[in-house]
């Protein structure tokens, strides 16, 4: 499809406002791009935010692949013939000359934006979209790394607080490199809309359909065997941190052992709690809430082995000045908190927001954190260890933790000599202003994260109290559950004997809140519902209705008869992630 341009002043008002504001933007060019008149043109090119990341090269392609798109309304589309070889180039001025008028966008409406960017000479340079207001509010949108010769797919998007007009802006970190786009697109859902796709992506990667056939020993099907259902384990785990408080009350211990599968522990495995004083640890804390964890068969994730933040180290660490001095300590450490807990933790945070902070590469070589993933490793081979960073997926304007310095920072790590088979996973912690939280982004960031192929989890969810928490909330942890790399979520929240002032789940009585409420309306829908059904299989043909879809995770099965007094067989199944793929469960019953 050829898309039909306009010009006008507006155009030259941009330009005009860029040259005269470049100085007052942090030094990053703002390359303006658009706009194309509301005619609400359709484009077979635009890219579906809901496309999985996975099977889509995103990164450094020869020529950006098609990608039909049904739904979402499209407001802009500058996109070329199928066979075409035209890009929009952005001149020294900082515009595509081919704009109109600027787009009106509407408050709670979700927009989603993609373009194939490259650059004109150099590599691996940050590529992002900003959408500014007319009260020049600044609002970043997504981010790319792209680099010369080769195509990269920018995504992310906006949802506004407010209606009203938005200019929209490439930003570049350098300011003398040069780069074209092909294939824009802005495209608009409802929240309606957006949900909508949210469940049937969850239908793609969360279940998967069964087949029960059960037979006599000669292959033919027992007509009307009742097959009972009951999932023991899902397969995505929605999960809560607890703090020290739940020693101290038997309430705390019951609310939380009836409602979650794994948790982690704020501050109890911290090195500034089990070693206050040099020399002298103290693990009790951290010991019996791994006790209560066990006992009620609760997950646990360890945090943290260390952490790069230099205000948050034992006092008497922040004293030493010596760096041997400092590595010994810090090795001792890593030894006996890894030691301590092998086998018993499902991951470890293992230099805690190294992105944000850089205390031990400063102290210890600009290697520290891969030589400590490296003694983790040795440690514990079969744990998971992760990067575990904050505003990656809450955050658009985030420089330090940005998703493709995530990224970048787990193939540093990776890439260590000797780090080549860690199980590496990518923590995105997701502290949450409280405010209308940006969907579109944060599926894009998710995109980034997942696309090195590696589990990602959001490690410490919250947001502080407001009118619409409950709403907010149950919007993040939809976006969440529904993108494929999301293996699972821990909230940092709890009744109110716990102290979790910001994302309070329940008063004193232990009565659940208006957000306590939408986490338990969660867990409830994410665990498969105990069900009976007909043994409906037949051995002569095939038929679709003898499928039945089950959430990923583990079951216990018992296969009998309201007819037969002796029939009664029982297994475990696993429902994998196959994703398209029929799992067949055949029982044969002896009779």
């Amino acid at each position: 499809m050829t898309a039909k341009f306009y010009t006008n002043e507006f155009c030259r008002d941009i330009l005009m406002f860029t040259e005269k504001n470049m100085k007052n933007i942090n030094n990053v060019i703002f390359l303006s791009m658009l706009c194309l008149l509301l005619c609400l043109v359709h484009s077979g090119i635009a890219i579906d935010p809901f496309s999985v990341s996975h099977s889509l090269k995103t990164e450094c392609v020869m020529k950006p692949p098609r990608s039909s798109v049904k739904q979402g309304l499209s407001l802009l589309s500058l996109s070329v013939e199928d066979d075409s070889d035209q890009e929009w180039e952005i001149d020294g001025n900082g515009a595509i000359r081919e704009m109109a008028q600027r787009i009106q966008l509407q408050q709670g409406i979700i927009y989603s934006f993609s373009a194939w960017v490259k650059l004109g000479e150099g590599n691996n340079k940050k590529v992002g979209v900003v959408f500014k207001s007319e009260n020049g509010r600044l609002v970043h949108g997504g981010e790319v790394r792209a680099n010369h010769g080769c195509w990269s797919l920018l995504k992310g998007g906006i949802v506004p607080n407010v209606s009203g007009p938005v200019d929209i802006f490439f930003e570049i970190e350098d300011r003398e490199a040069k780069i074209s786009a092909k294939n824009l697109s802005l495209k608009q859902f409802s929240k309606e809309e957006w949900k909508l796709k949210q469940d049937q992506l969850i239908e793609k990667i969360r279940k998967n359909k069964v087949r029960f056939e059960v037979t006599y020993r000669n292959n033919t099907a027992v007509k009307d065997a009742v097959i009972s259902i009951k999932q023991t384990k899902p397969s995505f785990l929605l999960g809560c941190a607890m703090n020290f408080r739940i020693l101290q009350s038997e309430g705390y211990r019951k609310w939380f052992a009836s409602r979650f599968p794994i948790t982690s522990f704020t501050n109890e495995m911290k090195w500034y709690t089990t070693e206050k004083v040099r020399g002298k640890e103290n693990y009790t804390a951290a010991d019996s809430m791994l006790k209560f964890a066990e006992e009620n068969e609760i997950l646990v994730r360890g945090h943290t082995v260390l952490w790069d933040d230099p205000k948050m180290q034992p006092g008497w660490v922040q004293k030493i000045k010596d760096p041997e001095d400092l590595m010994n300590v810090t090795l001792d450490r890593i030894n006996s908190v890894m030691k301590r807990y092998k086998g018993k933790l499902t991951g470890w945070d293992v230099v805690n927001e190294n992105l944000h902070w850089d205390y031990f590469e400063k102290m210890l070589g600009e290697n520290a954190s891969s030589r400590f993933y490296n003694l983790a490793y040795k440690l514990d081979p079969d744990v998971t260890l992760f990067v575990n960073e904050y505003n990656t997926i809450e955050n658009p304007e985030e420089v330090n933790a940005a998703p493709v310095k995530v990224k970048e920072k787990m193939e540093e790590i990776l890439a260590y000599q000797g780090n080549e088979n860690i199980k590496g996973a990518i923590g995105a912690q997701g502290h949450f202003s409280p405010t209308q939280p940006n969907l579109a982004y944060m599926r894009s960031a998710l995109d980034t994260l997942g696309s090195l192929g590696l589990p990602v989890w959001i490690t410490e969810l919250d947001m502080p109290k407001c009118h619409n928490q409950a709403k907010y909330m149950e919007e993040i942890l939809r976006e969440a559950y529904s993108h494929p790399a999301v293996e699972g979520i821990i909230i940092f929240a709890g009744p109110e004997v716990s102290g979790f002032d910001k994302l309070t789940l329940a008063d004193k009585n232990f009565n659940s809140t208006e957000t306590g409420d939408v986490i338990d309306k969660l867990l409830k829908e994410w665990h498969q519902k105990n069900s009976e059904i007909l043994n409906i299989f037949t051995v002569d043909h095939e038929n679709e209705e003898e499928d039945v879809s089950l959430l990923h995770g583990l079951y216990n099965v018992n296969v009998s008869h309201p007819q037969i007094k002796n029939l009664s067989t029982s297994l475990c199944l696993e429902v994998t992630k196959e994703v398209g793929q029929r799992q067949v469960v055949r029982v044969v019953i002896n009779a």
